[in-house]
């Protein structure tokens, strides 16, 4: 068995471009026409156009404001990373194709049709330079949802084939395998049966009856493996009827980032059928923050109804723990700044249950100057840190959070999304820097008042 800390290499020098439509797949980019590579964007750009997207569509007054809210133009102050223009194309295709005078901009030419070449340059502008972080989407004044319109464009660009082959590579292999990382049913059993071992700590597996359903990402189980033992003695100290589950563990969600619809439903739909199957009343997603927002805000309508069970991130569920006196925490005499992971707190909505937590801990918390709804991105999300040509970019961005972080003079940093962990040990090794990010979760399990009542 390999080294309990050792991500599996992904293979991407092998990955292809795959293209799909009904009942047809394309597996490598050269099977497609230019022509007819644009048709397939252009037709998937126009099925997702709704009333909303419409709303958007024609409310953007050019004001600019949004390129100060993104890391990336602001770490270069290079225009193309101003996030409105990312969406040109899909701008284009609107006003072309299903805008109110579509026939007007056709038969005048004031639209001009998307090219490949076009759709190959926003490629780097849509996957490389956007996190989907959603800043940009806080400051618009009309409102404009940036960060999901992005969503939707990346739709066509899998369809038209045009996925950055990294990112394509480790979502074909959670489609084929059950998990970016190579972290199968398998792998997972071995894990837990070493980590239960070494750390004397009870692992439950694949239970028939629980009233709680703990999912994990791919990067705790390979690389962050304390986090299943952190989550273990969380759960076991509450006396919580809880499970992980073989059918359903992986909550990372690259059909999500790759655009690949199909791919996404896939993967929520194995963990909302894991959770009806041992009857879990409450699912409690890890410390990833896209795998928050794929189920919490995307799974029911995926699954088609409501979903028959509570969606929690980590942080709440401990929140609600902490708020209910179900845990106690001895005090952590240290200062702390928290890292606020964008699809958990601005996209997600839960930005005060993480601070629960941290006051429970008894920390001076020092809050960076920008932070809560509007903290600045690590860099490294909507599958960005997958994509090795955009590391300059990612690093250039890197900077803004050191200074953030360095400013606020505390001994801690902290945060809850594993995503966000990796691209700040990355961001550490890069820049030689000083700090390094640790896990909300473990540091609730390595606090934990395990006294009795009343000592």
């Amino acid at each position: 068995m390999s080294d309990i800390n050792t991500v599996h290499p992904i293979d991407t020098e092998s990955a292809r471009f795959s293209v799909k439509k009904p009942e047809v797949c394309f597996d490598k980019q050269g099977d497609l026409a230019d022509a007819e590579r644009v048709a397939i964007a252009m037709k998937s750009f126009t099925r997702d156009f709704t009333s909303a997207t419409a709303a958007y569509m024609e409310s953007c007054i050019h004001c600019g404001q949004c390129a100060e809210a993104c890391h990336f133009y602001v770490a270069t102050r290079d225009p193309k990373y101003t996030p409105i223009w990312k969406l040109e194309p899909f701008k284009q295709a609107y006003k072309r194709e299903a805008g109110p005078f579509a026939w007007l901009y056709r038969a005048l030419n004031l639209k001009h049709e998307v090219t490949v070449k076009q759709l190959e340059q926003w490629q780097e502008l849509l996957f490389d330079s956007c996190t989907m972080c959603g800043r940009c989407t806080m400051i618009c004044p009309m409102g404009i949802d940036i960060a999901g319109l992005v969503g939707l464009a990346r739709h066509g660009m899998h369809e038209a084939g045009l996925v950055p082959h990294e990112l394509w590579a480790v979502a074909e292999r959670a489609e084929r395998e059950g998990s970016p990382l190579g972290a199968t049913p398998k792998v997972l059993k071995e894990r837990i049966e070493w980590l239960a071992d070494d750390y004397s700590v009870e692992i439950p597996l694949d239970r028939d009856k629980a009233d709680v359903l703990v999912t994990l990402s791919s990067i705790e189980i390979m690389k962050y493996p304390q986090s299943i033992v952190a989550m273990a003695k969380i759960f076991n100290h509450l006396g919580a009827s809880w499970t992980i589950r073989s059918d359903g563990f992986e909550a990372t969600n690259f059909g999500m980032l790759s655009g690949n619809v199909q791919w996404q439903r896939h993967t929520s739909m194995k963990i909302i059928e894991a959770a009806i199957a041992c009857g879990a009343r409450t699912l409690v997603l890890p410390e990833c923050g896209h795998a928050y927002g794929a189920l919490r805000w995307q799974g029911a309508n995926l699954y088609g109804k409501p979903l028959p069970f509570k969606v929690l991130h980590i942080s709440e569920f401990l929140a609600e723990a902490v708020r209910s006196n179900q845990i106690k925490l001895k005090k952590l005499e240290k200062t702390m700044t928290y890292h606020d992971p964008c699809q958990v707190s601005r996209r997600g909505g839960a930005t005060t249950a993480a601070r629960e937590v941290i006051r429970a801990l008894g920390v001076e918390l020092r809050e960076m100057e920008s932070t809560g709804d509007m903290n600045w991105c690590c860099g490294g999300g909507g599958g960005v840190v997958a994509i090795h040509r955009a590391d300059d970019l990612r690093h250039k961005a890197f900077e803004i959070k050191i200074r953030q972080i360095d400013d606020t003079g505390a001994e801690l940093l902290t945060s809850s999304c594993a995503n966000c962990r990796q691209t700040f040990d990355d961001g550490q090794a890069h820049f030689k820097w000083d700090k390094t990010m640790n896990s909300l979760l473990e540091t609730v399990a390595d606090q934990l008042d395990t006294r009795p009542s009343g000592t």
